[in-house]
């Protein structure tokens, strides 16, 4: 039986957990929630408009820094490691594609659900109090950033099975196949732009794909030297494609929709991982480390979804105060960036309180049915019709509230999770869902 971790204390690792995994897991979250900090600054013009200034995208001298510090292609191989293992896990107890999709889409769904429901129902009484339209639409579209990254993550779990046994098969031609599609797309969006949010699949798939291969111990499972030579390598590709001018310096440009820069990103970050593994495990391994990345992670995507909207709030309610407001990248905005942090942190906690038990994945008893395979299908349909117009025409209020109930219809739909697709051999069925309690951190980002 798997022990039940009791509230409060710090989860107890199971023998195949990865702690490597959810330390990187950790870092690149808390990397990101700063990261926004310095992304989400409106301003407020003296003619009444509302810009805002995106020092990490409009600064020329953080592009370097953004190189090193974009980590969202280490979210994906992370992602690609521990889907296969869960993958592997859920046939090997008699469950299907259909099961694994179910599973991935209500751990993602249920939380983006409540929180769409709770931007649209306080940005339209926003805008019925009188604030200005221009000021929620700004929020609106600020707010709803982290949307992308659900969408793409979700895209890249949902064909994880298919693309788990072509890589059985044919492990290099499948990540071969991906990485030509991802440039073949890259070719046409200058003549056909729509083309380029193909690649929000066929990038991130790829980018998964290496995970597999560090699942399975295979080429990134290397000497030092090797491994330093592929970070060094694909980094010196970067800079030449760069420097041909074939793609921008700034990897924020290259992130929405993404392009093969990501990929090169995606390998050097995959061998980074593997060559600070025994540095990473020893840290991981220490008791207080481990328990917070523990709790942390189980909690990691109510962080993920809820800071964002709750920066972009906090940053427009102070526009509604005589609150200084210094211009973006000056001395006083720098020196303001911790302040921010911090009290962004503090929105937060209550937040995880209230609604990080979304996050766990509802099971119905042992002995009911899997949702039908049409259900499943359904559902995905139903989640990407607001995805796919937020993608090509902007996220507005009204597709905010859309996006709400498409989302709960979604979790209409897949219903509960059969306990016996998600309990361990020899549970007697009845226990905790897969990945099971305290491994959701090795699971979702």
């Amino acid at each position: 039986m798997v022990p039940r971790q009791h509230e409060g204390v710090g989860p107890t690792p199971s023998p195949d957990r990865d702690l490597v995994i959810d330390l990187a897991r950790f870092f690149c979250l808390a990397l990101v929630v700063v990261a926004h900090t310095m992304m989400v600054s409106p301003v407020l013009h003296p003619d009444g408009t509302v810009t805002y200034y995106n020092t990490l995208g409009n600064e020329k001298w953080f592009e370097p820094v953004v190189w090193v510090l974009q980590v969202m292609p280490l979210f994906f191989v992370a992602g690609g490691m521990t889907g296969l293992q869960s993958w592997r896990r859920l046939r090997a107890r008699g469950g299907n594609t259909f099961d694994f999709m179910q599973a991935r889409m209500l751990r993602l769904l249920r939380p983006a659900a409540v929180l769409l429901a709770m931007m649209f129902t306080g940005l339209w009484a926003a805008r019925l109090g009188g604030v200005d339209p221009q000021v929620v639409e700004l929020l609106v579209s600020g707010a709803g950033m982290p949307l992308w990254f659900l969408a793409a993550y979700l895209a890249a779990q949902l064909n994880l099975p298919p693309l788990a046994r072509l890589h059985a098969w044919a492990p290099w031609l499948t990540l071969a196949g991906l990485t030509s599609l991802v440039v073949a797309v890259d070719c046409l969006r200058g003549t056909i732009p729509a083309l380029a949010y193909l690649n929000m699949v066929f990038l991130w798939c790829a980018v998964q794909q290496l995970g597999f291969f560090l699942a399975d111990g295979g080429p990134l499972a290397l000497g030092r030297p090797a491994l330093a030579a592929i970070i060094v390598g694909s980094n010196l590709v970067l800079g030449l494609l760069v420097w041909l001018g074939l793609y921008s310096g700034n990897m924020l440009v290259n992130l929405n929709p993404p392009n093969l820069t990501l990929l090169l990103l995606g390998v050097s970050q995959a061998a980074a991982l593997q060559l600070l593994r025994p540095v990473l495990s020893r840290l991981a391994s220490r008791r207080r480390v481990r328990q917070f990345i523990g709790v942390a992670g189980r909690r990691s995507m109510t962080v993920y979804l809820w800071h964002l909207p709750l920066l972009a709030a906090m940053s427009g309610l102070l526009l509604l105060t005589d609150f200084p407001q210094p211009a973006g990248g000056t001395a006083a905005w720098w020196w303001g960036r911790p302040l921010v942090l911090l009290a962004l942190i503090g929105l937060l906690l209550p937040v995880l309180v209230l609604f990080g038990r979304l996050e766990e994945h509802p099971t119905a008893p042992a002995t009911s049915r899997a949702r039908p395979a049409a259900a499943v299908l359904m559902a995905a349909v139903v989640v990407y019709v607001p995805v796919a117009d937020a993608a090509l025409n902007g996220l507005t209020l009204g597709l905010l509230g859309g996006g709400a109930a498409c989302f709960a219809l979604a979790v209409l739909l897949l219903g509960r999770i059969p306990a016996r697709f998600l309990a361990d051999p020899g549970s007697g069925g009845s226990g905790p869902p897969l990945p099971r309690p305290p491994l959701s951190a090795n699971v979702e980002p």
